[in-house]
């Protein structure tokens, strides 16, 4: 069954009312008809309304709910990627896959190592389609929410955003012991906010990690191989969902 988020403003009572881009992706792509079932998940609570399709009019397609489901396919905690900006589309298939393992939310991070320097304009842009692909890996893989993409931050900035996390982790190449990142991941509780900081394909500066360290961020092992930025957030958040998955 196909899936499209929707926002408050467009849950109408018993009708739902499907506006921008997805008109034209559900007329002209699907081809759907009047009668077909179809997900809508408010973006906002997780709620999942089936629903019938009634009409479909030139910039609205209206929505008959059938019946709520709520079915607690969200991880029971909420991981933020605080990631260093990586080079050409790797933010792309980072932001896809996390999304697909149920981030919450993902914060693009402008680090001392970073080569990517977005200027303001290109930056705007970036993020538009950065959302994009996580509203397309969020349908995708049936998620009940709707990840966001923040603006770039400074690396500072995003010690300040994640300043009241209770978790904050940052995986780093001279960390030792793999008993201390075991003790961290399983110690994570429903509930609480997690936050991840990854590095750029230079990794954090020691300065970096040193600030971090100072606002109670803790440095921990992935083990013993050197992982790329792509592939050291996709290790953690797997970690994190095995921890947590419910039944």
């Amino acid at each position: 069954m196909y899936q499209f988020f929707v926002e408050p403003g467009q849950i109408q009572g018993r009708e739902i009312c499907i506006t921008g881009g997805d008109v034209n992706h559900i007329k002209n792509v699907l081809r759907m008809k009047p009668g077909e079932e179809i997900a809508l998940v408010n973006g906002a609570d997780g709620k999942e309304y089936r629903c019938e399709i009634q009409s479909l009019e030139e910039d609205v397609i209206r929505c008959a709910l059938r019946f709520v489901k709520e079915d607690g396919l969200e991880l029971p905690v909420r991981v933020h990627l605080f990631q260093g900006l990586p080079k050409a589309d790797k933010m792309e298939l980072i932001i896809q896959k996390m999304v697909e393992l149920g981030v919450y939310e993902i914060i693009p991070v402008a680090c001392k190592r970073c080569v990517v320097k977005l200027e303001e304009k290109k930056a705007s842009a970036r993020r538009t389609r950065w959302q994009g692909i996580a509203e397309a890996a969020a349908k995708q893989s049936k998620r009940r929410i709707l990840p966001q993409v923040t603006d770039v931050m400074s690396f500072q900035e995003a010690l300040a955003y994640a300043a009241d996390m209770e978790v904050k982790l940052i995986p780093y190449e001279l960390a030792e012991g793999m008993a201390r990142t075991r003790q961290l991941i399983e110690g994570i509780q429903a509930g609480q906010d997690v936050a991840i900081f990854i590095g750029p394909e230079g990794g954090f500066a020691e300065e970096e990690v040193a600030k971090a360290a100072d606002l109670g961020v803790e440095a921990i092992t992935l083990g013993k191989r050197i992982l790329r930025t792509e592939t050291a957030g996709l290790a953690v958040m797997s970690w994190i969902m095995y921890r947590m998955e419910q039944d």
